[in-house]
């Protein structure tokens, strides 16, 4: 059993930042990826980005490349999600998600884990 502890949503205005953390109970599998997904009043809940635990490797959505960085922190179990330049449109719950095994990360299908949620909101 993993559990997952979002923290830093918050009211930001457009074009400033937040950082999210997300902080795990334990390791687990050497393939395991952790991700973050959005979810916004009315829509699918929808991949933001993912880390590959063992090698770093990232993956982002095209709605936030070049604004969103994804990272982590082995030595706390945690993983990051830094985002610049924000806009109303990222208004959302975000949610952390850990994949113990197999392929694919932008599908929430493929997640086995996921923590609370915490309410990102970008005022115009």
């Amino acid at each position: 059993q993993v559990q997952l502890a979002e923290s830093g949503g918050g009211l930001v205005q457009t074009g400033g930042s937040l950082r999210l953390s997300c902080a795990a109970s334990v390791h687990t599998s050497n393939n395991y990826a952790m991700g973050w997904f959005r979810q916004a009043p009315g829509k699918e809940r929808e991949f933001v980005a993912a880390i590959i635990w063992s090698s770093s490797t990232t993956y982002y959505a095209d709605a936030v490349k070049g604004r969103f960085t994804i990272s982590r922190d082995n030595a706390k179990i945690t993983v990051y999600l830094q985002m610049n330049s924000l806009k109303p449109e990222d208004t959302a719950v975000y949610y952390c998600a850990a994949r113990l095994r197999g392929i694919g990360v932008t599908s929430p299908l493929t997640y086995d884990y996921w923590g609370q949620g915490t309410q990102v909101t970008v005022s115009s």
